[in-house]
């Protein structure tokens, strides 16, 4: 069975604040619905302003260990990735390989997501929702080269742990299509660096792969999935339940089985209300789903 993670927006009342949750009471949730972890994000939220990294993933450490969740994972980038200094550069991989360490001493963690940094036009007349005139479509050369030069630095150190990173495909960054992702993790070219699958984000582009020609690109580089739906809405689209959107989870999940994946499947909760309840019901319909194929 895939373990099966929470991402730690069904505990948050806004994007990395608990609101009156705690770290202790998020993993309870997770527990209690049967979820086999969490992904918490890669900084302590806004709530515990001051905590340093150290104190936050020992705060998670603890409640693993009191509520029994085998699978903790983080999401952890590299800063000042495209920084014009070099030093600066290295900085920030080491401070990542420093995080990854830390999350793997305390919480036995062995897969993180990460993403690199955002790319946007120099056009200022370009929304910063139309997606397709953004990230990979605006790389230039430099933007590749310094992905690449700090994911591979990241992995030497990743390797000897036994640790993976996975880039989210995710709207605005180098990694945002499954082609360019799939090229991205290629030129880097290590066993420790592969691709989070969010479909859920690859939808906002016209003319995308289907589900399962997306996953037949990834072929062993995906190592990692996150589930979420949506629907067309007024030229956007609209968060819905996991069962709602007009992404046929059925079928992913069908894909997945069919090619052998046994990485973690990831369920979120981008939209606002009632997140417990979203938890349990769309950790409900995918143990359906499941259960039916």
């Amino acid at each position: 069975m895939n373990p099966t993670i929470m991402h730690v927006n069904y505990g948050e009342t806004g994007f990395n604040s608990y609101g009156g949750n705690t770290i202790d009471s998020i993993c309870r949730m997770a527990a209690d619905i049967g979820f086999d972890g969490i992904e918490f994000r890669g900084n302590p939220p806004k709530d515990l302003e001051g905590m340093t990294f150290e104190e936050y993933v020992a705060q998670v450490a603890a409640a693993q260990k009191k509520y029994g969740l085998p699978n903790i994972q983080f999401s952890i980038g590299i800063e000042n990735i495209y920084s014009d200094d070099k030093e600066l550069r290295a900085a920030g991989v080491a401070k990542a390989l420093a995080k990854a360490q830390l999350v793997h001493d305390a919480c036995g963690t062995v897969l993180c997501n990460t993403a690199a940094a955002a790319i946007r036009s120099t056009d200022p007349s370009v929304s910063n929702r139309d997606f397709a005139r953004h990230g990979s479509a605006v790389a230039t050369q430099e933007h590749w080269d310094m992905t690449v030069e700090a994911y591979q630095q990241l992995a030497k150190g990743l390797e000897p742990m036994g640790m993976k990173f996975a880039f989210e495909t995710h709207m605005n960054y180098i990694h945002d299509l499954p082609a360019p992702s799939k090229k991205l993790v290629d030129l880097i070219d290590s066993p420790s660096v592969g691709i989070n699958m969010d479909y859920g984000n690859t939808v906002y582009f016209a003319g995308c792969p289907t589900v399962e020609e997306t996953i037949d690109i990834y072929g062993d580089k995906l190592f990692y999935t996150h589930l979420k739906n949506s629907v067309p809405a007024a030229g956007d689209r609209t968060a819905t339940a996991l069962s709602e959107g007009a992404i046929n989870h059925r079928i992913y999940l069908k894909k997945l089985q069919s090619v052998g994946f046994a990485g973690p499947i990831g369920i979120e909760a981008p939209r606002p209300g009632d997140r417990f309840w979203f938890a349990k019901q769309d950790y409900a319909y995918y143990q359906a789903v499941l259960a039916s194929l």
